[in-house]
């Protein structure tokens, strides 16, 4: 009886309909879930100020979010390995669609905060589950780039949240971008239908219609003679996911290095997310400028998404990585340093490259260096893990903010996070990837 890789089959394919429809569903489930993100942000100064809230409630408000996020991550990316990633999928974005759409019924911070603690769960949940999904189905060859531009609608996600709250948070209230947020819930019954299954999902539960199903997708030519059998080759059918496989086989030291670089880039993606919109008010910006500067960042994002996960399919993807993360912290410092306006867009622009961007291609490279049966679980503790940066910035930046210090030393903070997730990242000892 003969075996099919499908592992294999899928790193040798040649990119084509299959592909391009699982990076759409995938690249439209993180664009919703960065507007989700970034919705709180947008709104920040506005909702301070109607629910009259300190700098430091206000921190605290957009951290319960990230907190369910942290939880979200860790939970949902080990039970996708058990129950299958395309429920839970489904089962993550009906949370972050509905609660955050909730969130705008609220009238003060505690009820705002259990609300958007809870669609947390949901958008750090379905983060490591799309990495997961694409890493599996993406042919060798453009794997990075196909990932990272997937990951790239974390930040068209962003550019949304803040047009959509320069628009309209003015005239109608910071309420209607969170409604906005409920729209996607009518996509589940598609993304049930069309998203396909984990291949080591099938693969375990021994499902050889499914698979021969996917096989044909993947690669049309391919001929399934009756008696052939699809197995996932990199999948360690005896080995359960379990958190303990990532600290086996050597990876024990790396897999804590990844849970730093996670950690350090996520306290300065959400520390600007959070707070770059009121830092610019503060620093004598509009309301609407202010958010301009936002959309800066998040075309940055996703030129580096893009261009790093391209960087990252020719040369090696960890040292593209460091030498992004350091990149970007040197430019959040160039950010307190007297320019024109100009320059000031390009410098936000580069510094959203290097953080958001290279997070993106983070995830990547965290999906690749775990052997499939535990690379839910593997991104998951990452993500989770590094929610605690997420998590810690809003509430650091905005004690900071609140003790009127200057705003250098904003920014001072979060360019140190980046220096030490890049000595994190060099430390990675890739000979422990599955990717060798």
């Amino acid at each position: 009886m003969s075996q099919v890789d499908m592992q294999l089959l899928v790193s040798e394919a040649k990119f084509n309909r299959f592909h391009a429809k699982v990076l759409l569903w995938c690249m439209l489930i993180i664009i919703i879930d960065g507007y989700d993100i970034s919705v709180a942000g947008a709104a920040l100064p506005s909702i301070m100020e109607q629910m009259n809230v300190s700098a430091s409630t206000a921190g605290f408000m957009a951290s319960s979010a990230l907190f369910g996020m942290m939880i979200g991550a860790i939970f949902f990316g080990g039970l996708a390995d058990k129950i299958g990633r395309r429920l839970t999928i489904a089962i993550c974005v009906f949370l972050f669609s509905v609660f955050t759409a909730a969130a705008g019924l609220t009238k003060d911070p505690v009820t705002f905060s259990i609300v958007r603690f809870i669609a947390g769960l949901g958008i750090g949940g379905v983060m490591p589950n799309v990495v997961a999904q694409m890493t599996e189905y993406s042919p060798k060859k453009v794997r990075n780039v196909m990932t990272s531009l997937m990951f790239s609608g974390y930040a068209i996600g962003g550019i949304l949240a803040a047009i959509l709250g320069k628009q309209f948070i003015i005239e109608y209230g910071w309420q209607v971008v969170f409604y906005a947020a409920g729209l996607p819930v009518l996509l589940l019954p598609f993304i049930l239908k069309s998203m396909p299954e984990s291949i080591g999902y099938l693969a375990k539960k021994n499902q050889q219609v499914e698979l021969g199903r996917l096989a044909q997708q993947i690669e049309p030519k391919i001929g399934l003679m009756s008696g052939v059998v699809l197995v996932n080759g990199s999948n360690n059918s005896a080995a359960k996911p379990t958190v303990g496989l990532l600290f086996a086989d050597g990876r024990a030291f790396s897999t804590l290095m990844f849970w730093v670089a996670f950690f350090t880039c996520l306290f300065m993606v959400y520390a600007l997310s959070t707070w770059l919109t009121k830092l610019m008010a503060m620093s004598g910006y509009s309301l609407g400028s202010a958010l301009t500067f936002v959309i800066a960042l998040n075309v940055g994002a996703i030129l580096g998404a893009v261009g790093g996960g391209w960087l990252a399919d020719r040369f090696h993807i960890k040292w593209v990585l460091v030498i992004m993360y350091a990149v970007g912290s040197v430019f959040l410092y160039l950010m307190t340093l007297p320019m024109s306006v100009t320059m000031l867009y390009f410098i936000i622009a580069v510094v959203g490259a290097c953080s958001t961007g290279a997070q993106i291609v983070a995830y990547s490279y965290c999906g690749q260096f775990y052997p499939s049966v535990i690379r839910s679980t593997g991104i998951g503790m990452a993500s989770g893990v590094g929610r605690l940066g997420a998590i810690g910035a809003p509430l650091l930046i905005g004690l900071i903010v609140s003790l009127n210090l200057p705003i250098q030393q904003n920014f001072f903070v979060i360019a140190l996070a980046g220096l030490i997730g890049a000595v994190a990242l060099s430390l990675i000892n890739h000979k422990r990837s599955a990717m060798t």
